[in-house]
């Protein structure tokens, strides 16, 4: 295998301002009859029309989602390995070719930059050392490439911004996989593993039109489905295939509207709402992200093993009656003392209830809180998260 052979290389100048961008598939979008939310200075469609439905679709049939805004970043040299396990919290070292991994960029002080996932990408060096491929969310870009850039400073590696050459396409549901082996065009590459035995967070290398698309079994919704990597050129027509291979299988676009609930539901994280620079890997839940039983120094090593302060807060699941859903900065109750604040809420779609993600305060009487909707205290239940798993 070559050098970058599984995804898309750095082939074209995008002169592109940090407000006001617009994803390869926008046209497609605007004539689809999406609307548009900014996001991290990204013009994206946050609904075709019926967030509900697209929800829904997702979880009993399948959506195709653009995430074009996300950034994709390179990792390749000698010491490619070395590097990711001393800027990273997690392992990567231990990842396999072809094989993904969720991790935490962290600061010297414990808090988190950003949230990532790492794959092995599979192509192999003329030294014999794995490339690596690091997915960052799109309001982070232009935190976590300096600061990768930065902590390659004592390695032989290479750290290279692909975001303007890549465009990322998901497609989530439980029809996920039959619409992408009924899409025209897209052909698994020789020697590569086939959908139907590729397991979760783990990739395979494919063929679309005249270029390569890097498939990983991964994704932000709670259900089984994939994300595809495709060169910018081949963006639309690829989307076009998809939609095309999705009509007998009940494929319908979703936007970010959609994608919140979703991932709600899944109890996964949102950075800004979950994750920040002041949060810990420990109190949202993540300590099991970090490694330290690998050898070595990590940024952010200290901190972690310390953990965070007596009486931090930690994230949990909540659940309401009736149909008033908490929402990000409702404040929580134990009596008349706040002892915590919502950081995500929505009424479930999926589970008919209000749901919510907050920081607790560890000792706080569970048996007691209530939410402040606006002015209204509402009974809440603490459950484990997530809110919803689907069945195997």
């Amino acid at each position: 295998m070559t050098e970058g052979e599984f995804y898309p290389q750095p082939s074209r100048s995008q002169e592109n301002s940090l407000t006001d961008r617009f994803s390869p598939l926008h046209d497609i979008h605007v004539a689809g009859g999406a609307s548009f939310t900014d996001f991290a200075g990204w013009q994206m469609p946050v609904s075709y029309g019926s967030d509900l439905a697209e929800h829904h679709a997702v979880r009993t049939a399948a959506g195709i989602f653009d995430i074009s805004h996300m950034a994709e970043i390179q990792v390749t040299g000698p010491d490619a390995a070395a590097f990711l396990d001393f800027a990273l919290a997690g392992k990567i070292s231990a990842v396999k070719p072809m094989q993904a991994k969720y991790s935490l960029l962290l600061t010297a002080e414990g808090g988190i930059i950003d949230d990532l996932v790492v794959y092995a990408n599979g192509a192999v060096s003329s030294t014999g050392t794995v490339e690596y491929l690091v997915v960052a969310n799109a309001g982070n870009r232009f935190a976590v490439v300096p600061a990768l850039q930065e902590r390659a400073a004592s390695f032989d590696v290479e750290v290279t911004d692909l975001s303007d050459t890549i465009s990322l396409i998901a497609v989530q549901g439980p029809n996920s996989r039959a619409i992408l082996e009924a899409t025209d065009g897209l052909v698994i590459l020789d020697g590569q593993t086939q959908l139907d035995e590729l397991k979760y967070y783990w990739s395979t290398g494919a063929t679309f039109a005249e270029g390569t698309v890097f498939i990983g079994r991964t994704g932000y919704t709670g259900e089984d489905g994939f994300e595809l990597y495709v060169d910018v050129a081949d963006a639309a027509s690829l989307w076009q295939a998809l939609i095309a291979a999705g009509a007998d299988h009940g494929l319908v676009p979703a936007g970010l509207a959609s994608r919140d609930t979703l991932r709600l539901e899944a109890g996964m994280p949102l950075y800004g709402h979950e994750l920040g620079l002041d949060t810990f890997p420990a109190q949202a839940g993540l300590g099991r992200v970090v490694a330290l039983t690998k050898e070595g120094d990590f940024v952010g090593r200290a901190a972690a093993e310390a953990g965070p302060a007596a009486g931090a807060r930690v994230l949990k699941g909540l659940t309401t009656e009736g149909r008033r859903a908490g929402r990000a900065d409702y404040l929580v109750f134990s009596g008349d003392t706040e002892v915590g604040v919502i950081t995500s809420g929505a009424l479930s779609p999926t589970l008919g209830y209000p749901i919510a993600m907050a920081y607790i305060d560890p000792d706080a009487d569970e048996s007691t809180l209530t939410i402040d909707v606006r002015g209204t205290r509402i009974a809440a239940s603490v459950v484990p998260l997530p809110f919803y798993k689907r069945e195997a």
